[in-house]
């Protein structure tokens, strides 16, 4: 079975040299909110594929290098690429298959302020809609089912809280109703050291992957 090292919204220094390579997983995913030095140096550490969802504390992943070289002077070695951890494929409103597993992905949290990757209820659900009409397609075109669905927020009343900052969608119980992956992974609830419980929506296993966790799924 494909092992997954799933990580969110805080660093863990635990996670360095020997006690990372250890872990000795087929694939990193991370739900958000992470630097994405760190994220590049647990893919390079790791050498293996990295698949992420933005956060709602990290920049709008639309932008481009180019747009963000300040002073004009400076030269940018990959200016054309995506902002994002290099190394890593963003699988935010996508479907990818990697490890033996098909990985969908939907970043962001519920708007309480201004910034990027954050949506409204009503948004979310275009883009549930969205997502779930490529997974319609992929089974259309004979390819695997989704495996994991990669979140950054969790479903509205399953592992979020009551504060509008972290409350959940609602349109991801629809979407887990649709796709029954086996795992749902998110972030953007802190544990603030006690650990969050796993919880489970029909056959589908709901992780919060703050700050990391290793699992395995059966593909």
């Amino acid at each position: 079975m494909p092992r997954i090292l799933a990580v969110a919204d805080e660093v863990d220094e635990s996670l360095g040299g020997e006690a990372l390579a250890q872990l000795r997983p087929d694939l990193v995913l991370s739900a958000g909110d992470l630097p994405f030095d760190y994220l590049e140096y647990l893919v390079t550490m790791l050498n293996v594929p990295l698949l992420y969802v933005p956060g709602n504390h990290d920049p709008s992943l639309r932008e481009r290098r180019e747009t963000l070289a300040w002073p004009p002077s400076i030269e940018l070695k990959d200016a054309r690429d995506p902002v994002g951890p290099l190394g890593g494929t963003n699988v935010d409103g996508r479907i990818e298959d990697v490890a033996g597993i098909g990985v969908a992905g939907l970043g962001g949290s519920l708007r309480y302020r201004d910034g990027p990757n954050q949506y409204t209820q009503k948004e979310m659900r275009g883009r549930v809609r969205r997502l779930g009409r490529r997974a319609a397609v992929r089974g259309l075109r004979g390819r695997r089912r989704v495996d994991v669905l990669l979140t950054h927020a969790p479903p509205l009343g399953v592992g979020d809280e009551d504060d509008p900052a972290h409350r959940g969608f609602e349109a991801l119980l629809q979407l887990v109703a649709r796709l029954s992956p086996r795992l749902l992974i998110h972030g953007h609830i802190h544990p603030y050291g006690k650990a969050k419980p796993d919880r489970q929506l029909g056959t589908t296993t709901v992780v919060n992957a703050v700050p990391f966790r290793l699992l395995e799924v059966e593909p």
